[in-house]
């Protein structure tokens, strides 16, 4: 099995055994998130595990748990790196729920919880592939089937860090306030290889939303509103 470096043998041990659970943004939704992790397989989450939702902290907690006894992992996300760069005492600019995930942090009982919650965002990386897949949360850029993800996310930004953490934006704004987002990043994937993302929610019928490129490449999108209203996606692979 290829995988990128960021996988030990005791996790690909797994995925070859029950098979991999990829899990959608889940913004602190703890019980949907208790429930997509109820289960064998591997679990690799698409990043945004914080903010919006009721229980970050929780969500973290459980994560945090996947982590340490090697039964999944997560790929960085844009909330995940505002977070850690939070935790490292940065100034950042006023964000209600960033500032709501913090507090509930600091009231956690488990004292060590904001420092466990940074070494993890430190160390995750910001995509990971597996054979023909590719998990990242954002959008695919070509440089991400050339060299492995930068050591951590939470330093000075590329081309395809921002595309893993953003997507493909442009320089407008939607009448919502968000950055306008194109999806042209589908068409450069190549044919045989199959994207996983998050970060943008495009279906709404309770369903990932699945499109295919110019070149044959593949796009599935898993963030269906978790902690937004909406709720959690999971989609089970085996062919490993």
């Amino acid at each position: 099995m290829f995988a990128e470096p960021t996988l030990s043998e005791s996790a690909l041990n797994r995925i070859r055994q029950y098979g991999l659970r990829i899990v959608g943004d889940v913004h602190g939704d703890l019980n949907a998130f208790r429930h997509a992790i109820a289960t064998k397989r591997y679990i690799l989450q698409l990043g945004d595990l914080v903010d919006h939702g009721p229980d970050s902290a929780g969500v973290l907690e459980v994560m945090l748990d996947l982590l340490e006894t090697e039964r999944g992992m997560f790929v960085l996300g844009n909330h995940d790196r505002k977070l850690g760069r939070a935790l490292e005492g940065r100034r950042l600019r006023r964000d209600p729920p960033l500032e709501e995930t913090l507090q509930q942090i600091d009231l956690s009982p488990q004292e060590d919880l904001a420092r466990r919650a940074y070494e993890a965002i430190r160390k995750a990386p910001a995509w990971q592939r597996i054979n023909n897949k590719l998990f990242v949360h954002g959008g695919f850029h070509t440089a991400m089937l050339a060299a492995p993800p930068p050591p951590t996310g939470l330093e000075d930004m590329s081309a395809p860090l921002s595309r893993a953490l953003f997507g493909e934006t442009t320089s407008r704004l939607q009448p919502d306030g968000y950055p306008e987002r194109r999806l042209n990043w589908i068409n450069r994937i190549p044919a045989g290889l199959t994207v996983y993302v998050g970060h943008d929610r495009r279906s709404y019928d309770g369903r990932p939303w699945h499109r295919t490129g110019r070149l044959g490449g593949k796009a599935v999108f898993m963030d269906l509103g978790a902690g937004k209203g909406g709720h959690l996606a999971w989609i089970d692979l085996h062919d490993f």
